[in-house]
């Protein structure tokens, strides 16, 4: 019974040190070029719109800088930025938008999507609070999604939502 107590305290001391460095594999998986199609929401009840995106992410093993724009309607092109940084099991950094006012970017990894809340720089949707998420699907694909709350419902309302996948080999 000793022997097991002991192996186990010893397992949970290596927790911190190899959730680390999975982190920073997850950082690092999220390097490199993407393209993809999504959709935006205005704004809550609003009409949607889809949009075509590309994304140019440069990862070390505590950040991640990503630079996109997506166009829309044929009309209009929008660029868009996020850089994060770990730090233990926090994440926080900031996101550049459409209005080119940076927002703040807190949370945390949950297996491969970081979660982390966002302090617009001013009011959206009746206040400054979403969720953003950057999710790895598999090897090649990352989703990007916003989720915002509806204060009328106070339901959570998709906002946006992108797909990307790294260009195939055939194409490199």
């Amino acid at each position: 019974m000793r022997a097991v107590l002991i192996t186990t305290l010893l397992s949970l001391t290596c927790l911190p040190a190899h959730a680390q460095m999975s982190d920073a594999g997850f950082l690092q998986s999220l390097g490199g070029d993407w393209s993809g199609t999504g959709m935006v929401l205005t704004r809550i009840g609003g009409a949607s719109f889809n949009v075509s995106c590309t994304l140019r992410s440069d990862a070390t093993a505590s950040a991640v800088s990503m630079n996109g724009q997506c166009r829309g309607l044929a009309v209009f092109t929008r660029a868009f930025s996020a850089n994060v940084k770990a730090s233990g099991q926090r994440y926080s950094g900031n996101y550049i938008g459409p209005s080119g006012q940076p927002s703040k970017l807190v949370g945390s990894r949950q297996g491969n999507r970081l979660n982390l809340n966002v302090t617009w720089a001013r009011v959206v949707n009746g206040d400054r609070n979403a969720t953003l998420m950057i999710e790895k699907v598999g090897q090649d694909r990352l989703r990007l999604q916003t989720v915002d709350r509806d204060l009328t419902s106070g339901r959570s309302v998709v906002t946006s939502r992108i797909d990307l996948q790294r260009p195939s080999t055939a194409s490199r």
